[in-house]
Formats: C-alpha cells, sequence, structure tokens
C-alpha cells in the first residue's frame, strides 16, 4: 500500500514538473516572437535632384612672357623677385655694356659734369607673376640670354582632361563648378578645346576659364563637377536606408507597414547623391517612412520599435 502511494506521488511530482517546463518554454517562445529590433525612421522625400560627374583640373598660366637681355653686357639692377607681381612696361632690369662702362668711367674724367652710364632698361611685356628668374645683381649676360620668366595673369585657366565619351555631355554645359583642393568652389566656363587627342588615354584638354577674386598657383589640382542629370521632382530615401547584397546586383529598402513592423521592398535605383538616392520604382509616399538605421540583417518582415524619427 505504502509503496503504491509513494509510486503515485512520484508521478504527480514529475507531471507537475514537465508541465511547469512546457508552461515556461511557451513563455520563451513568446518573448523571443515579440523582440523588436531599435531603429531610425525617415520619410520618403520629394524634392530636386542633381547627379555630378567629378573630374580633375590643373591650373596653367597658358602664356608666359620670356624676359632676355637685350645687349651684353651686366646686370647693373634687379628689381624683381619670385612669386612678385609685375605691370606691363614696368622696368625689371638695367643692363649696362662693358664697353659703356669703360667709356662711361673715361668721359666722366674728362669732364665730370657728362653724366654718361650706358645703361639699358628692360621692361616687363605684360601683367603677371615672376615664376622664373635666372640671373641676379652683377651676372655677365649676353644679348638674348633669357633673364626670367613672367606667367601672364590673363592666361591663368584650368586644363581638363576628359574622356572623349563624355564630348556630348560637356558640349551641353559652358558654365562648371571648380571645387579647389580646401572646399572653396569657383564657377568656370568652358572657353575652348585642344583640336588634339591624346593617342594613350583617349582624352581631350578642354580649357577653363576662371572668375577668382584671389590668386590662385599654377599647378594646382582641383575638381570640375559636371552636371549629369537632373530632375525636379524626384522621390528619393537616405542613402543609408538603401541595402544591397553582394554582387550589388539587388537593392532594398525596409518600410515600416505600421509602427511596429518593417517590411523589405524591392527597389530600382535612379540618381544618387553624397546623401540620397532616387527610388524608380516602386511608387512611395512621401507619408510613407523607412528605416534608416537597425535595417541591416533584417528578416523580410520584422518586429521593430522607433528610437528616433528624422
Amino acid at each position: 500500500m505504502f509503496k503504491r502511494q509513494t509510486q503515485l506521488l512520484l508521478t504527480l511530482i514529475i507531471c507537475a514538473w514537465l508541465t511547469s517546463c512546457a508552461g515556461k518554454a511557451e513563455e520563451d517562445n513568446a518573448a523571443v516572437g515579440q523582440v523588436e529590433t531599435p531603429v531610425t525612421v525617415a520619410h520618403i522625400s520629394r524634392d530636386s535632384m542633381s547627379e555630378y560627374i567629378e573630374i580633375n583640373a590643373t591650373s596653367v598660366f597658358l602664356l608666359k612672357n620670356f624676359v632676355k637681355a637685350n645687349a651684353n653686357g651686366y646686370l647693373r639692377s634687379s628689381n624683381i623677385r619670385l612669386g612678385q607681381h609685375v605691370g606691363n612696361g614696368q622696368v625689371l632690369f638695367t643692363v649696362t655694356t662693358k664697353e659703356a662702362q669703360s667709356l662711361g668711367n673715361t668721359l666722366n674724367k674728362i669732364d665730370s659734369s657728362f653724366r654718361f652710364n650706358g645703361t639699358n632698361s628692360i621692361r616687363a611685356g605684360g601683367n603677371g607673376y615672376v615664376t622664373q628668374l635666372d640671373h641676379q645683381t652683377g651676372d655677365y649676360v649676353q644679348d638674348g640670354e633669357q633673364l626670367a620668366v613672367i606667367s601672364n595673369q590673363n592666361s591663368f585657366a584650368f586644363v581638363m582632361n576628359a574622356p572623349y565619351e563624355l564630348h556630348t555631355l560637356i558640349s551641353r554645359q559652358k558654365e562648371v563648378s571648380v571645387v579647389l583642393p580646401d572646399g572653396e568652389s569657383i564657377q568656370g566656363k568652358i572657353t575652348s578645346a585642344m583640336p588634339q587627342m591624346d593617342s594613350a588615354s583617349q582624352t581631350e584638354r578642354l580649357v577653363i576659364k576662371v572668375s577668382a577674386d584671389h590668386s590662385i598657383p599654377e599647378n594646382l589640382i582641383a575638381k570640375v563637377r559636371l552636371l549629369k542629370n537632373g530632375k525636379p521632382n524626384a522621390v528619393s530615401v537616405p542613402k543609408a536606408a538603401v541595402l544591397t547584397d553582394e554582387t550589388q546586383s539587388e537593392f532594398w529598402i525596409m518600410k515600416l507597414s505600421d509602427d511596429h513592423t518593417a517590411v523589405k521592398i524591392p527597389v530600382t535605383k535612379g540618381m544618387e547623391t553624397a546623401d540620397k538616392v532616387e527610388i524608380l520604382t516602386p511608387a512611395l509616399t512621401e507619408r510613407e517612412r523607412v528605416l534608416i538605421s537597425g535595417n541591416y540583417g533584417l528578416e523580410d518582415t520584422a518586429r521593430v520599435k522607433i528610437i528616433h524619427q528624422n
């Protein structure tokens, strides 16, 4: 009798334990099913978008004035230094010939009132900057020898090497933006194209004149922004909202169907900017919201918790 009661008691204990474990498992499964991923969301936007192509361009002085000696002799004075701006007609050097110097000394001994110096002045042929200086005061120079190089400031421009396949695109826009390395953007105008292609790279050289209110050094590399495409009323999402696979052949967004559910929506991309992507399909409205953080690795349908909305 006692043995039978003991077996019955053990059976009841085991049943109770199994029932409690099953209930706990169901509670755990329910809790797992209610896990919500914290996310940040943003609205679909509809505004103007523009897509640009950026090509490097180098600053150059297209014209250079070569200052040369106009007689054999010694440089009596040099009135310029590297980097100095000079004006048209400004005296740059004076040259005294050896014969004139000897003759002048002889004449001065005969008559001190006769002030003969025998110097020739060498003047600048245009406005610009001294970019090369070959001689200094006291040097002996020969007639026609180069003394300095002045870069003509009116010939300053940027030269861009553009692939020929962009020829039609470039021909449609004469005004461009030139972005300097420090972030400054200045307006430029494509004035001409060199009538010769680079045989190796198949690029054409285009001259871009700029209107800057300060001097720009030669050989500076800037970026020229060419307008590739533009729409006044494009549907777009933040760039962080667009996800892709490893091969970047498929793209999708996670769109909210309600405040706690996000659904995977395959999309077709259009233009791209630094922070936005145009969505061509499917049709989206400005009332709809997409995930911009916490969206990576979610299932096709996922429970989410909005922690911030842009």
